[in-house]
């Protein structure tokens, strides 16, 4: 009996110690990398239109949930470092923080100067999953003559403002800048369109434009951008606190308007990768529409 006895306890034992040297069931489980949830979709460009970049002013009117996006230009010029090296604000975290706040994505087209003031804000941007980052060229120089009063590059420089600009981001710490550019001030020919298309690029500009450019009136701009806005609008505002004061102020008033009228707010991407899916197949036929050889389309505002 003692025998037998010793003969369970022997076997109960040498039953605990192999379920401890054993691993646990999930182990293999918690050993594998947790699966993270598929992201949105990377941005895309538009196809080239004989060579041109292709302008895009607006998504798809018609949706079954219309959608807008805002846009932000940090605009600054190689002039303007002493002054903010100063104290002047180009900058506007304010404005971000609002849009974080009311959880409103957004795409913010940075000149690669600013980029290089403002370093952590542009990492800061381009981390932030509500943002993405566009080119709004180096210098923030015109790419044609009588544009608003701004600098003209010359022609040869033209490509290069976007190479530039481009190198700055990364230099800055942009990991994913979007490939759109907003030509300075929106002004634009057919051999801009040429200059651009070789990087490959997708032209942004607007049809709505905010109005809050040297604009301290913030119901202003919020009956201008309510009374513009439109299914599949880019509305065009800024990102510079010197330049454009009242900006945060109107967001905070335009935001929940736009979403009481069933709008949905969405990154530039979404709305060219909406225009994609309507264009199906005919996107990558359609030929480039540029007006005449060298005819300049200026924006209507400085931006």
């Amino acid at each position: 009996m003692i025998s037998r006895t010793r003969s369970v306890t022997l076997l109960l034992v040498a039953t605990l110690l192999a379920s401890c040297a054993a691993p646990p069931s999930d182990q293999p489980e918690r050993a594998r990398p947790a699966a993270s949830a598929a992201g949105p979709p990377p941005p895309v460009a538009l196809p080239l239109r004989g060579g041109l970049s292709p302008v895009f002013e607006h998504g798809p009117r018609e949706t079954d949930r219309p959608m807008v996006a805002l846009t932000f230009d940090a605009d600054m010029t190689a002039d303007q470092g002493p002054r903010a090296a100063g104290g002047e604000r180009f900058d506007n975290p304010g404005l971000l923080d609002a849009l974080r706040e009311l959880r409103v994505p957004a795409t913010v087209f940075m000149t690669g100067m600013w980029a290089r003031t403002y370093p952590r804000q542009a990492r800061a941007i381009d981390r932030d999953p509500l943002f993405e980052v566009a080119n709004h060229s180096y210098s923030h120089h015109a790419f044609t003559a009588d544009c608003h009063g701004l600098p003209t590059l010359p022609p040869d420089r033209a490509r290069q403002e976007v190479t530039r600009a481009y190198a700055a981001l990364r230099e800055a710490g942009v990991r994913h800048p979007a490939p759109y550019f907003r030509f300075p001030g929106g002004c634009h020919d057919k051999r801009a369109l040429r200059a651009v298309g070789e990087t490959g690029v997708t032209t942004v500009q607007w049809d709505v434009v905010g109005g809050d450019a040297f604009n301290p009136d913030a119901e202003a701009i919020v009956r201008q951008v309510l009374d513009g806005v439109r299914p599949g609008s880019v509305v065009v505002l800024h990102c510079t606190l010197s330049a454009a004061p009242a900006t945060e102020r109107a967001v905070r008033r335009v935001v929940p308007e736009l979403r009481r009228r069933g709008y949905r707010l969405v990154k530039v991407s979404e709305l060219v990768s909406a225009e994609l899916r309507a264009a199906g197949p005919k996107a990558d036929t359609a030929d480039a529409e540029a007006g005449t050889a060298g005819e300049p389309q200026n924006g209507p505002v400085r931006s």
